[in-house]
């Protein structure tokens, strides 16, 4: 079963006889700041549902979490999102940085990080925080604002899916606000959040960071003209469009040491416009030479900025969410293959750039998504695809991905196992109780809605972190393993209903409504996709 299609359905093979290894997948590689990975396998950032309502710092379950991930062998360990800006969280769940730090609001970050590192010494993988922003992405609700306060962004336009229909484009509008354009004294306090995110990370005992600049939150609304029509110094023309990452990036440099690891995730669907449809090839899109070119230029800026120590190959936002969607719930997209092919194109780009002893050391390229078998992992380290390779939903299906990899590939009959995913995904169709009329003729007549229908596989992962997390309490019966009897009904009441977090010993009323009846309310819209 392939699960990385591209225009030849799976990602190109190298030229020549390049052996399928073990040393190459587990072989180390310094980043330019001088830091040592271990291996070329990076359990990459997801969302995880798991801090307190209205956001917070790390707690026992995150703790458990990433304990679990921590006694095998990742060469880089990321977080989730961890929010620079209390007023600008996702689901409400997020972690957040803290107002002021003290011993008290570092230790929840320095216990987290110790769980990264685990009983592996210098050889542990490195702990990396993800700092985000989610700019015109921050719900209602839930994101951390009093009610009717819109969110900050480059301009006043609101998320809206591109020919989503009448019913999709109500449910982001009950969603999302027109956010507020942000004056120049918000983009300085901006800058200022990172570096503190930045700072908490360095105190607190991780190795680095990696800023998000992808799935269209705050950082990648700048960089996108479909969300940034400004006309000032931070606009999308080409001498301004990286204006504010570049600050940013070198304010951080700043405020650390060199040997700080700093990554970058960048968003390369953004580049595609307009969308290839499903079932069409990347090459059917007139436009996609001209804005891989640009895409492929902004890596190029950034890589001889000096400062950035790998760059993440992602793609997807809240306008096409189809990054959120598990494989089998929603029909094939031609994305992964994008990011595959555009990784290839960026590694090559990067490979002929002039060098001399005075060049800056070029960055890292981290390719995610897709990558479900031990044969595309190999393939796309010996076809030149990416550096690193980044595992996401894999990680959570498998948590022990490295150690059960190195035992296939000393064993004798390690061919057998090339094409063999490392686990199978979740089936997330329609509940059973649809199936029966007169359910059946109401389901079919409403349109779906791509943000919450993909947002279905996004629960389902949730679930199962928090099942990997309380496994690492010692609360299951059993050893964790997926329940792939949870169907995707089931995984968004799952993950909405969950309201026992650390230290929470009474439930007052907005957060009763905000954790049940709001959610509740939402799935209303959202059954109009399970058919």
């Amino acid at each position: 079963m392939q699960l990385l299609p591209n225009m030849s359905n799976k990602i190109p093979e190298s030229t020549g006889n390049t052996p399928k290894t073990t040393h190459r997948l587990f072989s180390p590689v310094t980043l330019p700041c001088g830091r040592r990975v271990r291996n070329r396998l990076v359990k990459v950032a997801m969302y995880e549902h798991l801090a307190t309502l209205f956001g917070g710092p790390p707690n026992e379950y995150q703790f458990a979490l990433y304990s679990e991930w921590s006694k095998h062998d990742w060469g880089m360990i990321f977080t989730g999102n961890v929010q620079v800006s209390k007023t600008h969280l996702t689901l409400g769940r997020d972690m957040v940085i803290p107002d002021s730090f003290t011993e008290k609001t570092l230790e929840p970050f320095k216990t987290l990080a110790s769980r990264i590192h685990g009983s592996w010494g210098k050889d542990s993988s490195l702990a990396i925080m993800q700092l985000n922003h989610s700019g015109r992405q921050s719900s209602n609700f839930i994101g951390g604002r009093p009610l009717f306060q819109p969110p900050l962004a480059p301009s006043a336009i609101r998320v809206k899916e591109k020919n989503g229909g009448l019913i999709s484009d109500a449910v982001h509008h009950i969603m999302f606000q027109t956010p507020q354009p942000m004056s120049l004294v918000d983009i300085d306090d901006l800058v200022l959040s990172f570096v503190k995110g930045t700072k908490l990370a360095f105190e607190s005992g991780f190795d680095g960071v990696q800023l998000h600049a992808a799935h269209g939150y705050l950082l990648a609304q700048f960089i996108s003209p479909k969300s940034n029509t400004r006309i000032d110094d931070y606009s999308v023309a080409p001498k301004n469009v990286l204006r504010l990452l570049h600050r940013v990036v070198t304010s951080i440099r700043e405020a650390v040491p060199a040997q700080f690891v700093v990554g970058l995730k960048l968003n390369a669907a953004d580049y595609l416009t307009p969308l290839p449809s499903a079932g069409s090839s990347v090459t059917d899109t007139q436009t996609t030479g001209s804005q891989e070119d640009r895409a492929l230029k902004h890596v190029l800026a950034i890589a001889q900025w000096g400062s950035i120590d790998f760059i993440e190959i992602s793609g997807g936002d809240y306008e096409k969410p189809s990054f959120m969607a598990s494989e089998n719930y929603s029909s094939k997209s031609p994305r992964q293959a994008f990011f595959a092919r555009f990784s290839h194109r960026a590694m090559q780009a990067l490979d002929s750039l002039p060098r001399d002893a005075s060049s800056p050391a070029l960055p890292l390229i981290l390719l995610t998504g897709g990558l479900r078998t031990p044969g595309l992992l190999h393939s796309a380290l010996a076809s030149r695809h990416a550096d690193l390779l980044g595992i996401g939903r894999g990680s959570v299906l498998c948590p022990d991905l490295p150690t059960v990899l190195k035992e296939r590939e000393d064993h004798e009959d390690r061919d057998q196992w090339e094409d063999v995913s490392f686990a199978p995904e979740p089936d997330l169709g329609s509940s059973a109780f649809l199936q029966y009329w007169p359910l059946t003729w109401f389901w079919a007549g409403v349109p779906n809605i791509g943000l919450i229908g993909a947002g279905v596989g996004m629960a389902w992962y949730v679930v199962m972190i928090r099942k990997l997390a309380l496994d690492g309490l010692g609360r299951t019966r059993e050893s964790y393993k997926a329940d792939y009897n949870i169907g995707g009904l089931g995984a968004v009441l799952s993950m909405w209903a969950w309201i026992c977090s650390p230290n929470m010993h009474w439930i007052g009323p907005w957060t009763f409504f905000t954790s049940i009846v709001a959610p509740i309310a939402i799935l209303f819209w959202l059954l109009f996709t399970l058919h």
